[in-house]
């Protein structure tokens, strides 16, 4: 039966799509107004879908809910299916399906677990506990590749390098103490500078007791005294010595030759080292001193007043509790010990315990460093403990494994991947939201002197949300 729609064009038939091939045609696919295109089972256009072996297969992909590999898009009208979902791991799945023609639909862990093994039952839960069972296909989020998992279900080639590292609050400024002056010099130079001090006071009586010309006459009445006096003596030298040090006026100037010459000599001293100490005593107060309460993760495990975590069930526990290394095992134990107050069900729980309490979180440098753009308090603490990847998971032995490897590395060699990491990074979502950026600030400065107004905006540095409501609310 022939329909028409209110315009009068045709509605609700199908065509078919024939090839024109040696034997004549055959047809290949058809076309339906309500569905589109659908081939055939194995057919590709020659030339050009040779890459795409997976044409005709969908997948059912898990996703987490974890900034920024997943996330609900920010619409202001309603979105259905996979139109809901944004983030880096989406974008890669969509670029992925571009080269090799495959359909997908996503689908949310609701419970954020990755997938840890049982011991006991010897079952997987979470994302790869449904890929061992087979009511899921793939699995894509920061979903590190580990030997154990490696065991039970297949990854890609990794999509990203990272390694583990730790989340600490910026450090705070060292308060000024009652010996900052010393700050300027080393011990060294200090000790050096006491000793040159002691030996030229020393020299300088001696030699202003030799010199002949410095013994005077205290008496200029008497033509013949008895007695002659000298301003070297014990108590005067010294003060001689250390008013040239502090540019002070002492009363009084050698008069021989000799005197005068390693007076010369320490004038000349006390100005290099004056210059130098005014110098650098102006580079420390123009620069805060920073005070680290420590430098590298090893320290936590010899410490009592930093409480430290890392995420329940993932890589990153596993890592230490399979790590031979004394002070991460130490690390571990401390872990298990105070699982309920250290170990955090989402990272979301562990950037907000580093904001607000006296907290480390170990995790992932590229979690990290996505958090350092958007929360300004916080910051990574040492280099990497490892080095691993993500990838893609899917059951074990799966035919499409090459395939969908093949197009990992071809997004790497187009440089798509590094696009996409920068975008959902540094753009997307209050992306460098701390960098500071000179150029627009200049531009902002010579505007306004162009204006040659009296009143000027003071541009605060921008802080963390976080930061913000907790001093709303302390308020």
């Amino acid at each position: 039966m022939i329909k028409f729609d209110t315009a009068g064009f045709r509605s609700e038939f199908q065509l078919d799509i024939v090839n024109l091939e040696n034997q004549g045609l055959r047809k290949v696919g058809r076309w339906e107004t309500n569905v589109g295109i659908q081939w055939k089972p194995g057919y590709r256009i020659p030339g050009v879908d040779d890459e795409k072996s997976l044409r005709d297969k969908h997948f059912l992909v898990l996703i987490s809910l974890t900034d920024p590999y997943g996330m609900l898009k920010e619409s202001a009208s309603m979105t259905f299916g996979n139109d809901r979902y944004e983030g880096f791991a989406i974008d890669i799945i969509h670029e992925m399906s571009k080269i090799l023609g495959f359909n997908y639909t996503f689908e949310v862990q609701a419970d954020n677990a990755y997938g840890s093994l049982n011991k006991t039952t010897g079952q997987w839960n979470g994302m790869l506990g449904k890929i061992i069972a087979g009511t899921a296909d793939l699995a894509i989020t920061d979903l590190t590749i580990t030997a154990e998992r490696q065991n039970a279900v297949d990854f890609t080639s990794p999509f990203m390098n990272l390694g583990i590292s730790v989340l600490y609050r910026k450090p705070t400024s060292a308060p000024p103490s009652l010996l900052s002056f010393l700050g300027p010099f080393s011990k060294d130079v200090w000790v050096h500078l006491l000793a040159a001090y002691i030996v030229v006071s020393m020299l300088l009586f001696v030699i202003g007791k030799l010199c002949p010309v410095e013994w005077t006459n205290p008496y200029p009445c008497i033509k013949e005294p008895e007695v002659l006096e000298t301003p070297f003596t014990v108590m005067d030298t010294p003060f001689f010595v250390i008013g040239a040090l502090l540019k002070s006026p002492t009363g009084f100037a050698p008069a021989g030759i000799s005197t005068r010459a390693l007076a010369i000599a320490w004038w000349f001293f006390t100005l290099i080292i004056g210059s130098t100490y005014v110098a650098n005593l102006a580079a420390a107060l123009s620069t805060k001193s920073v005070m680290w309460p420590f430098k590298v993760a090893e320290e936590l495990a010899y410490q009592q007043k930093i409480k430290y975590g890392a995420k329940k069930g993932g890589s990153t526990l596993s890592f230490f509790k399979d790590s031979s290394h004394e002070p991460y095992g130490i690390m571990y134990n401390y872990m298990m010990d105070h699982a309920d107050e250290v170990l955090m069900e989402k990272n979301e729980e562990g950037v907000w315990k580093v904001q607000q309490q006296n907290y480390a979180y170990i995790m992932e440098s590229t979690s990290i460093e996505y958090i350092k753009q958007r929360k300004c308090n916080v910051t990574q603490v040492g280099g990497l403990l490892d080095a691993k990847g993500y990838g893609v998971a899917m059951k074990k032995d799966a035919s499409y494994r090459t395939d969908l490897s093949g197009a990992i590395l071809k997004l790497k060699e187009n440089g798509i991947i590094n696009e996409l990491q920068h975008k959902w990074w540094k753009q997307k979502r209050g992306g460098d939201e701390c960098e500071i950026s000179y150029r627009e600030e200049i531009v902002e400065e010579l505007k306004f002197l162009a204006k040659c107004s009296s009143k000027k905006i003071i541009k605060r540095r921008k802080t963390s949300l976080e930061t913000i409501k907790s001093n709303s609310t302390d308020s």
